[in-house]
């Protein structure tokens, strides 16, 4: 009998743990780039459209730096990979500095870029870092049990926005000094972390994504003549991360917009229903994990974006709190879908995992383009805009379902090796 590959093993639990807080470090940066959204919107005076260029800024970065980050992490291995991502993420917020003083969006924009291009090298280099930690058997569940941390992040970092940022009659509350003093703090953060993990033995790697280890495993399975963009499932992982980022960044920019306009909330109380969103998010991976024990990853993924259809379909209707629930479901649904296309992505890629992992990484920018595209529409109408994000769920859904069992019960690609070569 086949004994059952464990999440993690003891040798490796140190390691684990210190690259799962990074998953939680840039769910912080990342949500909280949410709120900067909505209060660069009220100091700044700009369009809910124009705000979209503060994801621009943070998912664009991921377009620049996927690569550079993989050859990196390639070159020089995956620990020093992690200090260059905590360097530049810290570097960025203490750009925060400058940018404050100037009153400048444009500075805090490019601010943001470096700080994102630190968050860029991190998510392509924890990922395959998190699979190396052990069997392949059970990398999807790593994956998604260290991106459940990335949740608990993604919970804290709407609270802090809203206590630092947007409480209604807290003393410079409309003002960017407020910006200032929070981004010194997660630069003084994130440097302790990089200084700690200095000292973090981390030890010798296999690589699992050589070995076919099970039968699940068999998706695009290592052939010695076949090219990176020959996997075809790599491909569409790539082309189903976009749309995934794509989503996510323009139903979190807009989420504050939604419960301020069609709720009649204020920014401060639309911040906690944000968090409470990210929260379902956390709770969506922790028992996303836990199913994925049972039910394909895969088929789970396609589950999961049909749930987001029906979600997004019901917020566009304005339907009081019931469309106001269904907002903060989507991050329910959401929840494994980032983690679980980036491991299907990166099954049995040998050779070329790192490669792999850096675009992956680059399909990220979605998230830099939608939020612009979705403002156009929430300009006139926030809950409209809602409706574009089912374009991208559509396609993480054929995303899951392109992977079948064959007569052994085998899971495999729709299309065959033989039409790949």
């Amino acid at each position: 009998m086949q004994v059952k590959a464990k999440l993690i093993e003891r040798k490796y639990l140190l390691v684990f743990v210190f690259v799962t807080s990074l998953f939680f470090l840039w769910g912080v940066a990342i949500t909280i780039g949410d709120v900067l959204n909505r209060h660069f919107q009220s100091v700044l005076h700009i369009s809910k459209s124009s705000s979209g260029l503060v994801q621009l800024s943070i998912f664009g970065a991921y377009a620049v730096m996927g690569i550079p980050a993989g050859l990196f992490m390639k070159r020089f291995g995956y620990k020093r990979g992690v200090q260059l991502g905590l360097f530049l993420y810290a570097v960025g917020a203490f750009l925060f500095v400058p940018a404050a003083n100037q009153q400048s969006f444009t500075y805090f924009r490019f601010a943001l870029f470096v700080l994102a291009c630190g968050l860029a090298t991190l998510e392509t280099v924890a990922h395959p870092f998190i699979a190396a930690l052990g069997d392949q058997r059970t990398s999807d569940q790593r994956i998604n049990f260290a991106q459940s941390f990335n949740g608990l992040g993604g919970v804290i970092a709407p609270l802090l926005g809203s206590y630092f940022l947007l409480r209604t009659g807290h003393e410079g509350a409309g003002e960017l000094t407020a910006v200032k003093n929070l981004y010194i703090g997660i630069g003084l953060l994130i440097s302790f972390v990089g200084i700690a993990f200095s000292f973090i033995r981390v030890p010798a790697l296999s690589n699992p994504h050589v070995v076919v280890t099970d039968s699940y495993a068999t998706v695009g399975a290592v052939t010695a003549d076949k090219k990176l963009f020959q996997h075809r499932h790599f491909v569409f992982a790539v082309i189903a991360q976009f749309f995934n980022t794509a989503a996510q960044g323009g139903t979190w920019a807009y989420f504050i917009n939604y419960g301020h306009e069609v709720m009649q909330l204020t920014d401060e109380r639309a911040a906690h229903f944000f968090s409470l969103s990210i929260f379902m998010m956390m709770v969506g991976r922790f028992f996303g994990t836990f199913l994925m024990r049972y039910i394909a990853p895969s088929r789970l993924l396609a589950i999961f974006a049909f749930g987001n259809i029906l979600m997004c379909a019901l917020v566009a209707q304005k339907l009081g709190m019931v469309s106001f629930g269904a907002l903060i479901m989507i991050n329910f649904f959401f929840s494994i879908m980032f983690p679980t296309i980036f491991s299907l992505g990166l099954k049995n890629l040998g050779t070329y995992t790192e490669q792999g992992s850096s675009f992956i990484v680059m399909g990220v920018v979605g998230g830099a383009i939608f939020p612009i595209l979705m403002g156009q529409i929430a300009n006139n109408d926030v809950a409209k805009s809602y409706y574009l994000p089912i374009i991208c769920y559509v396609v993480i859904l054929l995303f899951g379902l392109s992977f079948k069992k064959d007569n052994k019960g085998e899971l495999k690609p729709l299309v065959s090796e033989q039409e790949l070569t």
